[in-house]
């Protein structure tokens, strides 16, 4: 998190030793004491301006604040596992003057939901074998949740459910946290996709596509091997056996040249001297 730090510039000011009248020390008028300008005063440095400024009673002012306005700071001070670099929980940061604290608490929903994976009826052995990904679905269902009514002004952790994140879950299981501002999330407010091996943030977090403004931020734990799940969400193979959809090979250039050429070229024809 981006610490606002104040930056004090020390200016040091020297003079000379004289009398008044502007006479020296020895009753001579002083060469120096006309003629003299003054070297202008530096420009005071502006100071930084922390995004959530105290007032006088130590607390930031959020009265009349948007929806949009309360979701943008829980997602400021909400950190999800990966953003505290792989750590089993979640926390809620205090660091006054860049997230306040609040004058006004505000509701905060942190919930879990563990998804079921499945490869759709209808999907033969074909499609996985010429390399295409299978069309999956999954079974959305709420596995923990806890309301927080937080100011940030003290530092909180909420730890993730063991069984959901347990380290030999099953394959064809993945979790997914959502924190929201208000109320808790309704099912028409839940995504209807949430795609596996997608585009991934700064984070390495992949992109979930709730219904909802209402979500902060989000983090999803993908299944570890979709690809070998039952349509009932029952891994049918060890993964080990069953390699992912659409992986490249291994060894890119068998013919140990880069780039692997695609017609031949005698070296020699080249540079061979011309028959006479």
């Amino acid at each position: 998190m981006p610490v606002v730090a104040a930056l004090a510039v020390a200016v040091l000011f020297t003079g000379g030793c004289s009398s008044a009248h502007g006479t020296s020390l020895s009753g001579d008028p002083s060469e120096s004491a006309t003629g003299v300008s003054e070297s202008p005063s530096p420009s005071p440095t502006p100071s930084l301006t922390p995004p959530y400024p105290t007032g006088a009673s130590g607390c930031h002012d959020n009265k009349g604040w948007t929806a949009e306005e309360s979701t943008d700071w829980v997602g400021l001070v909400v950190d999800t596992p990966k953003e505290n670099y792989g750590e089993d929980e979640l926390r809620v940061v205090s660091l006054p003057g860049y997230n306040g604290p609040l004058c006004r608490k505000i509701t905060v929903q942190v919930e879990f939901w563990k998804l079921v994976y499945g490869v759709a009826n209808g999907t033969d052995g074909e499609r996985l074998s010429n390399g295409m990904p299978p069309a999956y679905y999954f079974d959305i269902r709420r596995g923990k949740r806890v309301e927080l009514h937080t100011d940030a002004g003290v530092e909180r952790t909420i730890a993730l459910p063991t069984s959901l994140y347990a380290t030999d879950r099953s394959p064809c299981v993945g979790a997914l946290i959502s924190i929201t501002v208000g109320k808790p999330l309704t099912s028409k407010e839940l995504p209807e996709e949430v795609e596996v091996g997608g585009e991934k943030d700064l984070w390495g977090r992949a992109t979930v596509d709730f219904r909802s403004q209402r979500v902060a931020d989000y983090e999803l734990s993908e299944p570890s091997a979709p690809q070998v799940c039952s349509p009932d969400g029952k891994p049918t193979a060890d993964p080990a056996d069953v390699p992912i959809p659409g992986s490249q090979p291994t060894d890119l250039y068998p013919t140990d040249l880069y780039p692997t050429p695609d017609y031949s070229l005698d070296i020699d024809d080249v540079f061979r001297s011309p028959t006479p």
